[in-house]
């Protein structure tokens, strides 16, 4: 029987394909009845979709797998808290379980940084599990940004030329 770390190990093999593509290292897997019937990674630049992200495309992926905008019993794996406009796609697909690596500090809709899923005037509830794996999903992100920052520091014009 697969484990959340499991799974959340599979969110975290995608990311790294959106990390391969340039795109922020996010990964994410749908489950139902313990099969995966969704995957998706960060795609934003690659698709020129500000919706992209990479619960977006899991869900859609899931939903087409089981004819139905509704995801009841289902498990999305996340490498990174969900931000606002995940958090929404998440309770309006009826989502029963989030588990998610790292919290978002920034952005993060399930109280982190502001309270998206779980809110009061929603007529869903999810449960909700995070830190999953967090160490390796923040990692990730950490290396990612520590790169794209010295890449734009080595592109830089030098002020004393």
């Amino acid at each position: 029987m697969m484990t959340h770390e499991d799974y959340m190990q599979r969110a975290l093999e995608l990311a790294q394909l959106a990390e391969q593509n340039d795109e922020v290292p996010v990964g994410a897997v749908v489950v139902h009845n313990g099969v995966i019937i969704g995957e998706g990674f960060n795609q934003v630049i690659a698709l020129s979709d500000p919706s992209a992200h990479a619960e977006a495309v899991a869900i859609r992926a899931a939903g087409q797998q089981l004819q139905n905008y509704r995801l009841v019993d289902t498990t999305l794996y996340v490498t990174l808290e969900p931000c606002a406009m995940c958090a929404g796609l998440i309770t309006h697909a009826r989502v029963k379980t989030l588990v998610y690596g790292a919290p978002d500090p920034r952005t993060g809709a399930t109280g982190t940084a502001i309270q998206v899923v779980n809110h009061a005037s929603m007529n869903h509830q999810v449960e909700v599990i995070g830190g999953v794996l967090e160490a390796e999903s923040a990692e990730l992100l950490r290396s990612f940004f520590r790169r794209k920052r010295k890449q734009r520091n080595l592109t830089k014009p030098d002020p004393a030329v």
